[in-house]
Order: C-alpha cells, then structure tokens, then sequence
C-alpha cells in the first residue's frame, strides 16, 4: 500500500500510526482470496470517505485480520476501529454472502480488539512487514548445525 508521512493539519503535525487486529466472531475461519479481495476495496473505499483513515497495510490470517492506519490526533483509534469494523462487516455480509452462514447472529467482528502505535522510525517497517505476511506459513526448517558443518568443512553423523 503506502507509507506512513507527516500530516499537516491546521493547529498540529503529526504522524500517528495504529496497528489494529480485529478476530472474525468466534475466531471462524473466513478470510479466503475472495473476502480479501473484498475487504481490501471495501477499505479503500472507507479511506476516500473518511480522509483522516489511510491504510499502509492490510493483512488477513484465515480468521482475523491486521491493519496499519495512520490517522490524525482529532480522532481515538476506538472511533478508528469502530467506523471500519462496521462498514467492512455490514459490505462483507452484502458482496459476500457465504460468510453470513458461517457467522451466526448477524455479527462479522468479534466485540474486541488489539490497537497500539506504532514507531515511524522505530518498528513501522518490522510491523508492515509483519501484517504484510500474515497467512503464510514458513513451511521449510533449515537445520542451522548441519549448515555450519557443511561450512566448516566437516561431516556429521
């Protein structure tokens, strides 16, 4: 998506940038290639409305989802996390209707959430990269002794 840059409002600068996970109710898992498509253009259309929510980065893990959003000082990220939990929820339940038979009681979100700022020069990069690789599991297991061994010049048993 993008990165993160100062904001100049009228009485104040600044660079304030969330990360937010939002679980899907009951940790069900939802999030396939075609919902994330769907989230993705939900939220850029929730960025052209709301012009003080931009999103840097989107990442889903079968049943929740990450979000790195950088906002303005006027608004708590409680408002933030609100206003995107219910629009994603009530278009996802529209363009995506398989996803309301597997939820029951008309909720997509789980009540909660996690939130925390994130660093612009310390850790937004580590954190993006994170959100960014959400879903993909490492499946290779590199054996690091018989590596150094082979470096070394030396057989193992």
């Amino acid at each position: 998506m993008s990165e993160s840059e100062f904001l100049y409002l009228s009485h104040n600068v600044s660079n304030l940038v969330y990360h937010i996970v939002c679980p899907a109710k009951y940790r069900r898992i939802v999030f396939d290639e075609n919902v994330e498509a769907h989230l993705r253009q939900i939220c850029l259309e929730i960025e052209k409305r709301y012009d003080y929510i931009k999103f840097l980065e989107i990442g889903t893990d079968q049943d929740h989802v990450h979000f790195l959003v950088q906002s303005t000082p006027n608004y708590a990220p409680t408002q933030i996390v609100k206003i995107i939990k219910s629009i994603t929820a009530r278009q996802i339940f529209v363009e995506c209707p398989q996803v309301k038979k597997k939820l029951w009681g008309g909720e997509f979100w789980t009540d909660g959430y996690f939130v925390a700022t994130v660093g612009k020069n310390q850790n937004e990069t580590v954190i993006k990269e994170y959100v960014r690789n959400q879903g993909k599991q490492v499946t290779e297991y590199k054996q690091l002794h018989l590596a150094l061994s082979s470096i070394a010049g030396k057989d193992t048993p």
